[in-house]
């Protein structure tokens, strides 16, 4: 998670009008009121980001200890478990060696804060977690550039706790090609071998990044239900980085789950906000069923705090994106990867709340909110 990569700073909005989510649709904001409202279930239900993690930008890419504030805000944030990245991301010349250190940085967080922090294996510790008042980690890869030629990784990456694996980040790799890649030359037959090895092992296949034919040809060579852990709609949005209906209805289809990310693509011009953000879960409940969507913020926990320094450090980190050629087209060092009116430690609370006044059922917030997740790692891992 303290990676410029995982972060996956791309901040690119396509200036095309046809693109853009007309304002006269979009629900009415609640978060500028000064209450702090808070959904009657939250307390209750298990809260699960698909995609994202503690701490905050501001140490981005830098092994630093948990500061008080961010472990105050995971206490604050209510969340249960979050799929966290540990993998390197777009170089197989050093993806290997960043993954086995960011492995030890979390393991040696955990250890630090067993009080607060909780290292999760199985379904059962999801359950701890939430019983126990802790946020469960959840190890989770961003690409399989880590895995070299040998998927006998799988196994090293396995026993140090990995229990989800994105096959491509934006560009192609061995296994497919990326959202970026023009060619859409799908999965490949060393990508066709690791889905069969993630589905022996119980883990769970992420398809987030992923070229339109890797997505679907992967959702149909996975024998368990695979997930999106964290993209947005291209019928609301037209973007590599979001889905199409066809790719979303077929994962729904197969069992799978779609998460919804608090990013730039929700909106084709524009700083995105919390309205635009319900009307691609919205839109997502209304192609897949309100069983197969969830939240993943790609964002971290703690608030981000516009600073000089932060400006300066983004900025920096679309120029290094760039330079690696993982970035997408249009990304804008003056537009962040954050929703103002979500940016908050409780963030999840408060699009549960503007899910309520929308009309949405407790039950099928409960859903959205983690419970949907739950199901699927339930069935990928087997457990």
């Amino acid at each position: 998670m303290r990676s410029f990569n995982r972060r996956g700073f791309l901040s690119m909005l396509l200036a095309t009008s046809a693109c853009k989510v007309a304002a006269s649709v979009l629900p009415t904001a609640f978060l500028q009121e000064k209450d702090n409202p808070t959904w009657a279930g939250y307390d209750q239900a298990v809260i699960i980001d698909s995609l994202g993690g503690p701490g905050s930008s501001s140490t981005s890419d830098v092994f630093l200890a948990l500061s008080p504030s961010e472990i105050e805000d995971i206490r604050k944030s209510g969340l249960t478990a979050v799929n966290l990245t540990v993998s390197g991301v777009g170089s197989y010349a050093s993806d290997y060696d960043k993954t086995i250190r960011t492995l030890a940085y979390w393991d040696a967080q955990i250890s630090a804060h067993p009080e607060v922090l909780l290292h999760v294996l199985k379904t059962d510790d999801i359950h701890e977690a939430k019983r126990s008042h802790r946020l469960g980690l959840i190890y989770g890869f961003q690409d399989a550039t880590p895995f070299g030629e040998d998927l006998n990784r799988l196994d090293i990456f396995r026993n140090l706790g990995v229990r989800i694996f994105q096959l491509t980040y934006n560009r192609r790799n061995l296994v497919g090609d990326g959202c970026l890649e023009p060619g859409n030359a799908g999965l490949s037959r060393f990508g066709r071998r690791l889905v069969e090895r993630l589905n022996e092992t119980g883990s769970l296949v992420d398809l987030s990044h992923a070229g339109e034919r890797t997505t679907l040809e992967a959702i149909e060579a996975s024998v368990t239900p695979v997930a999106i852990t964290h993209t947005a709609c291209s019928a609301l949005a037209p973007n590599p980085r979001n889905k199409t209906d066809a790719e979303l209805r077929r994962l729904a289809s197969k069992g799978g789950y779609v998460g919804i990310y608090f990013m730039p693509f929700l909106r084709s011009e524009g700083q995105p906000m919390a309205a635009d953000l319900v009307l691609h879960i919205e839109h997502a409940i209304n192609v897949c069923g309100e069983d197969h969507v969830g939240l993943g913020t790609d964002g971290y926990i703690t608030p981000v705090a516009v600073t000089p320094e932060y400006k300066k450090t983004f900025a920096q980190e679309v120029i290094t994106r760039r330079q690696l050629g993982i970035s997408a087209p249009g990304e804008d060092p003056n537009v962040y990867l954050f929703i103002p009116d979500l940016n908050s430690p409780d963030h999840f609370n408060r699009v549960a709340v503007l899910l309520s006044r929308r009309g949405h059922s407790d039950t099928q917030i409960e859903k959205i909110l983690g419970g949907n997740f739950e199901r699927i790692l339930s069935e990928a891992w087997k457990t």
